[in-house]
């Protein structure tokens, strides 16, 4: 079991570099901890202040919560539904990446835009998760910052293709 460094919340003490850390994980950690050490990892340079990992459910079109930094907000297990949502349309059914700039960007895609907001979060990088042609679930990252970079969307889907294998042997 990796354990997170001390004093720093869950999150890994991982070199900065961790992309050969992750690798390494990505065939012998469990879940949890891939997803973790990716959180650390990602920290590095996206400086964001929350990621959670979800689990698709394409027949629900729901999504549940398989890896949370803010386990008392955002718990592990947690559900959201994102039938007849463009969000859900946009990342899980036709798989590709949304970036939230700005309140406003948050406001019209998440139902829970207020918690986020209140968090101090003003955008995200979704990461769909995607093998076989099929999307497995996001890898999600939260920022106080109003706009992410184009460096940091690039790390965020980089690190998404090394937590596949974590995808696949989760079993919530």
């Amino acid at each position: 079991m990796i354990s997170p460094k001390p004093g720093s919340g869950n999150r890994l003490d991982l070199p900065r570099d961790g992309y050969t850390g992750i690798a390494a994980l990505s065939f012998g950690a469990t879940p949890g901890d891939l997803f973790a050490a990716a959180d650390a990892c990602a920290f590095h340079v996206l400086e964001h202040s929350h990621c959670t990992v979800n689990r698709f459910n394409a027949e629900k079109m729901e999504l549940t919560r398989l890896y949370s930094s803010n386990m008392e907000k955002y718990p592990i297990g947690g559900t959201k539904s994102k039938s007849g949502t463009n969000w859900g349309r946009h990342v899980l059914l036709n798989k590709l990446l949304f970036v939230g700039q700005g309140l406003a960007a948050i406001k019209n895609s998440f139902e829970d835009h207020e918690l986020i907001a209140s968090l101090g979060l003003r955008s995200v990088i979704n990461v769909p998760l995607v093998c076989e042609g099929n999307c497995l679930g996001t890898l999600n990252f939260l920022s106080r910052e109003d706009r992410v970079t184009q460096r940091q969307i690039d790390f965020a889907q980089r690190l998404g293709l090394l937590i596949i294998p974590g995808m696949l042997a989760s079993e919530i």
